[in-house]
């Protein structure tokens, strides 16, 4: 009996650990870095179908006054910090911080890729009534 009342209460707090995050965007950027993107994307050889093989379709595709293509790519990770688990207090002010990861993509009008960066980032997301 012992046992199973340690198991609901590890499952419990299993879930509402769990329950503090969120990730949005492209999953394929999850485990991407600076480093890692720069040995898959050339400049002037890598093309629009590869970068399509490798991380799908963008998130917004703009164009240039120049006429070339740029593709968006992003992802977020973000985690409940302690204040949101705090009953009331929530209410009144909660928030959640992470990484946002983007990757921008310019391409040749021959599709292929021109220039690109990769950027990860420090995000902060404050909900409730004192969210400033």
């Amino acid at each position: 009996m012992k046992k199973i009342a340690v198991s609901l209460m590890a499952l419990a707090l299993t879930s509402t650990l769990l329950a503090g995050c969120a990730s949005v965007g492209n999953e394929k950027l999850r485990a991407e870095t600076e480093a890692s993107v720069s040995k898959k994307i050339v400049e002037g050889k890598t093309t629009k179908a590869e970068v399509r093989a490798m991380f799908g379709s963008p998130a917004k595709t703009t164009f240039t006054d120049g006429g070339y293509e740029v593709w968006n790519y992003e992802f977020s990770n973000v985690s409940a910090d302690a204040i949101s688990f705090v009953p009331v207090v929530n209410l009144f002010g909660a928030s959640a911080s992470g990484k946002k990861k983007e990757l921008v993509v310019m391409y040749e009008r021959s599709d292929v890729v021109r220039r690109f960066s990769m950027s990860e980032s420090d995000v902060t997301q404050k909900t409730g009534l004192f969210n400033n």
